[in-house]
């Protein structure tokens, strides 16, 4: 998993007031939880950017007036209407303490329905997952070299060592749908 090194400050001030202060700074109002206290602190919005516009999960190394935790990204908030980003969970995490994190799939061959004339379809982006940071990876590979016109891969058909997959079995991750060609050309068949 990559990392990402992040510097904040703690935030002196709580509440809509003092909230409203630090995001006229030009500053991100922030939180870390999960540890034996939460803390409330700010970054930058441009230290933070790199971070929130990505697909990929990063462990994040924090840096708060000197002291040093391992963390990850676990919720944003924006605005609804300007899309300014408003406020940002960060979730401490441990050796020893399992994590719950949406990791990306990364579909991986050439299906058998699509050299059939199939188009193959991406019905689940990320995963739900548990298991010691550690072991989680940057991207779940998911093979569909046999996976034919017609046919699906669901939540339950899959399984990555040292992790458990939270979402339900029967979801749909990747399905080759019959395209109107193929449906023609099976017609004249």
């Amino acid at each position: 998993m990559k990392t990402f090194k992040l510097e904040g400050a703690l935030r002196k001030g709580t509440g809509k007031k003092a909230t409203k202060a630090v995001r006229s700074e030009s500053s991100v109002p922030c939180v870390l939880y999960g540890g034996e206290e939460v803390k409330h602190f700010t970054v930058t919005k441009e230290g933070i950017r790199k971070l929130i516009y990505t697909p990929e999960v990063q462990l994040v190394d924090l840096n708060i007036d000197g002291k040093a935790s391992k963390a990850i990204l676990q919720d944003s908030q924006y605005h609804p209407v300007s899309e300014e980003l408003l406020h940002v969970d960060f979730m401490e995490i441990f050796d020893s303490k399992p994590i719950i994190i949406a990791i990306p799939i990364v579909l991986e061959g050439l299906a058998e329905g699509v050299r059939a004339g199939g188009k193959l379809s991406l019905e689940m982006r990320k995963l739900k997952v548990k298991g010691l940071y550690k072991d989680i990876p940057e991207k779940l590979v998911v093979n569909v070299e046999k996976l034919d016109l017609g046919k699906t891969i669901q939540v339950g058909a899959l399984s990555f060592p040292k992790l458990e997959l939270l979402n339900a079995k029967d979801n749909v991750v990747c399905a080759v749908k019959l395209t109107r060609a193929a449906r023609g050309a099976a017609a004249k068949a």
